[in-house]
């Protein structure tokens, strides 16, 4: 460890430690972070990302967690320092930005008083020279507006704003290194950009160090000077941003670059890490644009299948004892969906994409407009027909977790609708159609029995899948259904929606906040803002030359790497 140095890690190893076995998930890591430095460290979930943090930070539990090696801290060793003494380390030191701020702050707890807390227990200053810090601090960050934050809760604010004072709380004592795990996670790509730029600049302002954690490599590229790369608990490939971006070595770099879509070629399937890892990354068919025309040509040559008029959606808030406000969460939206297409909608948080679907769905209904399903308005369907549409048009959640019941089985959740609708004879074919299902969606039978905790993220999505598939419906509704997974999941889950789209004839409404995403699966593309549309057309045509300003915005917004 020399001068420029501030963090050092050697051969860290950590293991979770249960009845029957010692599971190691770090296997021998050293790497360090200088003064002044942003290190980025990329990987897919369960890589040992955010363990190497915690244990960086002495957050692990001591009796199930086993830790060895060194950490070593300002030329001081910490890794063997008792709560007491970590305590006085971190946020004073040592701070983090956790990944989901709406977990990480206190509800019962207004944001300000959160931040006040953190100044009163590491410096000196009085309670009233607290409050003036935190309002500094939060125009530091950008709050909209500071003594609104201040006095607010955090269910009162936006995802980026809860974000922003995660970031104040983490630089609130001029740490000298801040761990950021994966700070802009499930943000709009606007919102992810302006954090971005925030922790640039903060990090140039205090000259602190940073360890950006995150699964996206083009968004660390953004940000980060050096990058490690940990595949399973180990670093496989280290060195300059630059070099690991555009002159990868290891297949595994490559595979994490190279599934996230690309923005000016169209693959006809994305390539997944295991592609790569058996060498079969390079081998991908790309469509052309004689190609799509003729598939368009003969999309639109029928009747639609969904037709939107007019529709709108008007919210009414009291403001006083006798006076209502009215927010127009859509307004006045028109489009035409046919079948087999895709059609991409695309937005920032509040836009009104997932109330638009909500209404499509019948779940929260429409104000205004007709909503037309195979010629019929559905808005005015009796109960009876009703129940007979949620088979035609069905939803796949963002989170899977949340929409699956805990205490059912897999394979019961996926029967679960086939009984609501009475289909199939009795639980024997039910059963034996789930378990198809299953090895439609990439999983088998051997999972049938097991419950939603027992799998990973992009297993639960696959789950969800299945469920949603299990009515045989014409419409899906995708409300952010690969916003939260990693981009090596994201490109299988990806992948598995458009080869069942093949396959069985599914139309898709394609809802996201990521444009690079919602290019790579759409023929068409909506661009919503402020409840209406902005921009409406062929997905790469917007694409390549977007009319609108905020379309532009969107665009520019996509992490590209350096």
């Amino acid at each position: 460890m020399n001068d420029t140095t501030l963090l050092s890690v050697e051969n860290l190893c950590v293991s979770f430690l249960s009845e029957k076995k010692e599971n190691r998930v770090l296997h021998d890591i050293s790497f360090e972070v200088g003064k002044n430095e942003i290190l980025g460290i990329v990987g897919e979930s369960g890589s040992g990302k955010s363990v190497a943090s915690l244990a960086i930070l002495g957050l692990l539990p001591t009796k199930t967690a086993k830790v060895s090696g060194e950490i070593k801290y300002n030329n001081a060793s910490i890794a063997h320092l008792g709560q007491k003494q970590y305590r006085s380390i971190r946020g004073s030191e040592i701070a983090m930005i956790f990944q989901e701020p709406m977990s990480s702050l206190n509800p019962s707890m207004k944001c300000g008083k959160q931040v006040v807390e953190i100044l009163l227990e590491h410096t000196s200053l009085s309670k009233r020279e607290a409050k003036e810090e935190v309002l500094t601090l939060f125009e530091k960050v950008k709050l909209p507006d500071p003594v609104r934050a201040y006095s607010s809760y955090p269910h009162q604010l936006s995802g980026g704003q809860k974000q922003r004072i995660m970031i104040a709380m983490g630089i609130a004592c001029k740490p000298k290194l801040l761990i950021a795990d994966e700070p802009t996670t499930a943000l709009d790509v606007t919102v992810q950009k302006e954090i971005i730029g925030l922790l640039k600049s903060l990090q140039l302002e205090y000259e602190m160090s940073v360890l950006f954690i995150s699964h996206d490599l083009s968004l660390v590229s953004e940000i980060a000077d050096n990058v490690l790369v940990m595949y399973q608990g180990k670093i496989v490939e280290s060195g300059a941003t630059d070099q690991i971006f555009h002159h990868p070595r290891q297949e595994y770099t490559k595979a994490l670059i190279n599934a996230r879509p690309d923005l000016d070629i169209r693959y006809k399937k994305l390539p997944t890490i295991a592609d790569f890892l058996e060498g079969h990354g390079r081998k991908r068919e790309v469509i052309s644009k004689q190609q799509r025309k003729e598939h368009h040509d003969k999309l639109y040559s029928s009747p639609p299948l969904l037709e939107v008029i007019n529709v709108e959606k008007t919210y009414f808030s009291k403001v006083g004892l006798f006076e209502k406000k009215e927010f127009n969460a859509v307004d006045g939206v028109s489009f035409k969906l046919y079948e087999g297409e895709t059609l991409g909608l695309v937005g920032e948080s509040g836009c009104g994409k997932s109330t638009l679907g909500n209404a499509i769905l019948q779940l929260d209904k429409a104000t205004a407009g007709q909503i037309l399903y195979r010629g019929k308005d559905i808005t005015r369907l009796p109960l009876t027909d009703m129940r007979n549409l949620r088979k035609e048009i069905q939803l796949i959640f963002q989170d899977p977790f949340a929409s699956l019941n805990p205490r059912l089985t897999v394979g019961k959740a996926i029967m679960e609708p086939m009984q609501a609708h009475d289909l199939y004879t009795d639980d024997i074919e039910r059963r034996s159609k789930t378990i198809e299902l299953l090895d439609r969606v990439g999983l088998n039978e051997g999972y049938f029995d097991r419950y939603p905790h027992e799998f990973s993220g992009g297993q639960r999505q696959r789950i969800g899948i299945a469920r949603t598939i299990a009515l045989q419906p014409k419409l899906i509704i995708c409300d952010e259904s690969v916003s939260a997974l990693d981009i090596s999941v994201q490109a299988q889950v990806l992948n598995l929606l458009n080869e069942l789209k093949e396959k069985l004839g599914f139309t898709y409404i394609f809802i996201s906040h990521d444009l690079a995403v919602v290019k790579y699966m759409s023929d068409q593309l909506l661009v919503m803002n402020e409840g209406k549309i902005e921009e409406y057309g062929e997905a790469d045509t917007i694409y390549a030359n977007p009319k609108k300003e905020y379309t532009q915005k969107l665009i520019s917004a996509i992490p590209k790497g350096k």
